[in-house]
């Protein structure tokens, strides 16, 4: 039974109906030319300007080979081919075409000299279909842009991106699979000094469209580099919307005065490696606590006005059965969890050389992810609730439009491509925990289409906010929202993440207070967003991607796509030894050696409590044994030591084959009859006949 309020919202949601029509028909004659605002040197983009790369199926783009890739790279790392023929050659590049095939979606390319490869880039096509569709198209050609975005078919060419990357240093106080970057194993430290920081921060506000920008510092783990809290704090001076710290959670975790240091010198959120529920669901990490050091650093980070962004790198049979489980610790702790990024494994680093049959096992795609949530917690579906985090966009463009030409900074715009990432917004009531997934009581597609309309007209701000809340009232029904939730809500939460108005609910700048962080967390309403971002690896690798990057890397060799960096070409091996900081053994001399948890090894917790509900069942569930049932590794260290036992087994057979080959080729022994044994040469002697088995014990006594 409906509340009586539910009843007159949706007479006023049918009302807005009637008189957005009414309102459309006239604010689309004649629309205004887009503004040139201050942060770009080119006009905003109407939606019918913005471009699109070839989507759909069957469809052809750039790849790279999977194995030319990292001859290529090694060649360049020793020396013996120079870097420019990145900048300025097509090394290691193929065609790909992408096609649909026993209902789904697959990458298939061929090298002429390493032959055919294939990967699985989806499971369920009208999923993969529905994500390209609803794409609205790239952001702004970057301009300004040509000193630091120099890097042949990887360039960036699209956006300014919306966070940009920067690793402090390549040591890490963890040894685990899987790692993108090696870390601990390259036999060299590459770590930024204080002026580095500093001219990446510079440079990276310099490029246009100037947006407001994320700056996350990542690793190797952030927190061991000494410039950690001083780059944290020059972020916000400088004028970066939010910092983030990407971290296993052990600094944090052991010393709550650190995580009050890292608050005040302007962490907002932490990006924190959660790779399940329970010590045993991330046991691979090799880590004897590591549940126990996570749970720590939400609670040390919380409490310090830190949010938290749980991380799930997410491997097919090994903990894909955790995605219920921690979609389900986030609904549960909804003053503590308003985002989720799972990250399906992307086969680079450590897991560059897997074998075919472990990346086959394995693969986890965006489609699995929406599926996982569906069946594992009964949330979503996947065509109607998840979106290419793209789609967003149109409703940064509204943004842009309200804040004027004279903003200093665009809005956050994440313009990836649509097989990039994907999210799901679930709006929770943090006392009485009832949620539902937003797109299940708001038409998103339709509102999409309505304020593009809105934006291409390009009115005053009056006008625009009339049109957004016509929009939004029309597309909202108040039947399927959650009993406790109000239309003023809706309008609020809108009004709260983009600032249409004037309203204060706390301020996210750099001169956010405790007292701002506080006021943000008094809505009542949750906004749970889960995301999926799904980085590539030389297997599925596409340029069109790589192209409209939105996690661009600082480096000192310029700014470059995630993937670029971390997988496909792998700019991150040259850049590194390029600028290598010091040997391993010249940095222990000089530094000493850091504190690395592997082995099993616990993290020294001087408390293990907190305040976290969590579901004991979940907690003390045993790891997944899917690959074990299958005879599959589980991480490439499993693979290696495989591969290691079955080479020396191999060796052993040969060794036995050349030895019986010796014995009939060189010493002319006759093969051995079934039944008998040859008694064999001694010192020139001709062979005695040869004899029965049984009888060799009584020849030799």
């Amino acid at each position: 039974m409906h509340k009586p309020i539910k009843y007159v919202e949706k007479a006023l949601t049918v009302a807005a109906g009637a008189a957005w029509k009414v309102f459309n028909s006239f604010n689309s004659v004649r629309p205004n030319p887009s503004f040139t605002p201050k942060w770009s040197d080119k006009p905003l983009l109407k939606s019918w300007e913005k471009q699109k790369p070839t989507l759909g199926w069957p469809r052809t783009t750039d790849s790279l080979c999977p194995k030319c890739v990292p001859e290529i790279r090694n060649k360049i790392v020793n020396g013996e081919l120079p870097v420019e023929i990145l900048r300025n050659q097509k090394a290691g590049e193929i065609k790909a075409q992408i096609i649909q095939r026993d209902g789904k979606i697959l990458m298939v390319k061929d090298c002429e000299v390493h032959g055919h490869f294939e990967d699985v880039m989806a499971i369920d096509t009208a999923f993969f279909d529905h994500l390209e569709k609803v794409f609205p198209g790239r952001d702004i050609r970057a301009h300004n842009d040509k000193g630091l975005h120099n890097h042949g078919s990887s360039t960036v060419t699209h956006g300014r991106g919306s966070v940009l990357t920067i690793d402090l240093t390549n040591r890490c106080n963890m040894m685990c699979d899987p790692c993108f970057m090696d870390a601990n194993q390259v036999g060299f430290v590459h770590e930024l000094s204080w002026e580095d920081i500093q001219t990446m921060l510079d440079n990276a506000i310099t490029i246009k469209p100037r947006r407001q920008m994320s700056v996350q510092f990542s690793g190797g783990e952030p927190t061991l580099s000494p410039h950690f809290l001083d780059a944290v704090r020059y972020s916000r001076k400088v004028g970066y919307n939010s910092v983030q710290a990407a971290t296993n959670g052990i600094e944090f975790a052991k010393s709550p005065e650190f995580c009050k240091q890292a608050a005040e010198a302007g962490l907002r959120y932490a990006y924190l490696q959660f790779d399940g529920v329970g010590n045993a669901a991330n046991s691979h990490r090799a880590v004897g606590n590591l549940f126990d050091v996570k749970l720590r650093a939400i609670e040390n980070l919380h409490s310090n006005g830190v949010d938290i962004v749980p991380v799930i790198t997410i491997i097919n049979g090994v903990n894909n059965e955790q995605v219920g489980k921690v979609v389900q610790f986030a609904l549960d702790n909804p003053k503590k969890i308003s985002f989720l990024s799972f990250q399906p494994v992307s086969f680079t680093g450590r897991d560059e050389e897997v074998t075919v049959e472990r990346r086959t096992a394995q693969r986890y795609t965006l489609s699995h992810l929406a599926h996982d949530v569906k069946n594992q917690v009964g949330m979503g579906e996947p065509i109607r609730d998840w979106f290419p985090i793209s789609f967003m966009s149109t409703f940064s463009d509204c943004a842009d439009l309200l804040h004027g030409p004279e903003s200093d900074w665009g809005q956050l715009s994440c313009g990836c491509h649509p097989n990039c990432g994907i999210g799901m917004a679930v709006m929770i009531d943090k006392e009485t925990k009832e949620f539902r997934p937003v797109t299940a009581f708001l038409n998103a597609e339709q509102l999409s289409k309505d304020i593009a309309s809105v934006n291409d007209a390009a009115r005053g701000k009056f006008l625009t906010i009339v049109g957004v809340g016509l929009a939004l009232l029309r597309n909202y029904n108040p039947m399927e929202s959650p009993s406790t939730f109000k239309l003023s809500d809706l309008l609020k939460k809108f009004d709260k993440a983009f600032g249409a108005t004037d309203t204060d609910y706390g301020k996210v700048d750099g001169t956010r207070t405790i007292e701002d962080i506080e006021k943000r967390r008094q809505d009542r309403w949750n906004f749970l967003f889960i995301a999926g971002m799904w980085f590539q690896d030389l297997f599925n690798y596409d340029f069109r991607r790589t192209e409209q990057c939105i996690i661009p890397y600082a480096t000192q060799e310029g700014e470059i796509s995630f993937c670029a960096y971390n997988t496909g070409v792998g700019w991150r091996n040259i850049v590194e030894k390029m600028h290598m900081t010091a040997s391993l053994t010249k940095w222990y001399e000089e530094k000493g050696k850091h504190e690395i948890f592997a082995g099993g090894k616990k993290v020294n917790l001087t408390t293990t409590t907190h305040s976290l509900k969590l579901n004991l069942d979940d907690v003390n569930a045993d790891i997944q044994h899917d690959l074990d049932n299958q005879g599959i590794a589980k991480t490439a260290r499993e693979e290696k030591i495989r591969q290691r036992n079955a080479d020396m087994l191999r060796k052993s057979a040969d060794d036995a084959k050349m030895a019986k080959l010796y014995r009939e080729v060189v010493l002319k022994e006759k093969p051995v009859e079934s039944g008998f044994v040859p008694l064999g040469h001694i010192g020139g002697i001709a062979p005695a006949p040869a004899v029965k088995k049984e009888e060799v014990g009584a020849l030799g006594d």
